[in-house]
């Protein structure tokens, strides 16, 4: 599980509150129900609106996705598909249908099974594309609803503030309780603020660098099945795979891989 979103939104709002100590205010005048509960609420039912019910249903499972989803080094799946192509060298591409029951990766997994059934390198190319292309587009759909609560917060927070003054101005006859009410008319603006920018857009932006990490392991997954199916050296699929990964990841395969023969 990678921690960097989690480590990230919860050490952001700890930063808030102890800068709200420091500056010698109370923490607890900043969590108000009624402020907190409209922005959240009006942030997401806004999204909602704008979108279709399957998005809004979703959010929870996305959330999750984003916080806790786990990012495996590359290194791990061309090891992979490096072994699957030493075996389909040494007793051919039928002998791989054993193999793919113990494959965890699923997409991996149905380019083997295409493969195996003998599926034209074209046809499989253009079928694993074509999943490709579908994937983006509903992670895209994913991300909008939190990219989209991210724009709708501050302004809900906006509203939130002019109802708290207009409360203020109905209440001018009580004096001293004016300051306590302007303080709390704004914080549904510090949390319209907060939400956005160390929750909502956050998230977005995490869906999206996800996507982006599973569409490259897609990628490769696509040329190293291919190079399976062609019967190519297993040295040179791993050569081939090891330059699609980033400069880091490949050093570190080239190092493993060196080391391996060493030993």
């Amino acid at each position: 599980m990678d921690l960097a979103s989690i480590i990230g939104i919860v050490v952001a709002v700890v930063i808030v509150f102890a800068v709200q100590i420091l500056e010698g205010g109370n923490p607890a005048s900043i969590i108000l129900i009624p402020s907190m509960l409209l922005v959240f609420g009006g942030a997401f039912m806004a999204a909602m609106a704008g979108g279709v019910m399957k998005d809004a249903i979703g959010i929870g499972k996305l959330f999750q996705k984003a916080l806790l989803a786990k990012v495996a080094p590359p290194t791990k799946l061309v090891d992979e598909v490096v072994k699957l192509a030493e075996r389909a060298r040494r007793e051919g591409l039928l002998a791989l249908e054993d193999a793919v029951k113990t494959v965890e990766h699923p997409f991996l997994k149905r380019g083997l099974q295409l493969a195996i059934d003998g599926t034209d390198p074209e046809e499989l190319h253009d079928i694993l594309h074509a999943e490709i292309g579908a994937k983006k587009k509903a992670d895209k759909a994913g991300k909008k609803i939190f990219e989209n609560m991210g724009g709708y917060a501050p302004t809900v927070g906006i509203i939130g503030t002019v109802m708290g003054l207009v409360h203020v101005l109905e209440n001018l006859d009580k004096p001293e309780s004016l300051g306590h009410s302007i303080a709390a008319a704004f914080v549904a603006t510090l949390w319209g603020v907060l939400s956005a920018n160390l929750i909502f857009l956050p998230m977005a932006a995490r869906l999206d660098r996800l996507t982006g990490i599973e569409v490259d392991e897609m990628e490769l997954v696509i040329d190293g099945v291919l190079a399976i199916q062609a019967g190519s050296n297993p040295r040179l699929v791993a050569q081939k795979l090891r330059s699609l990964l980033p400069p880091d990841a490949a050093a570190a395969a080239e190092a493993a891989a060196s080391n391996k023969k060493a030993a």
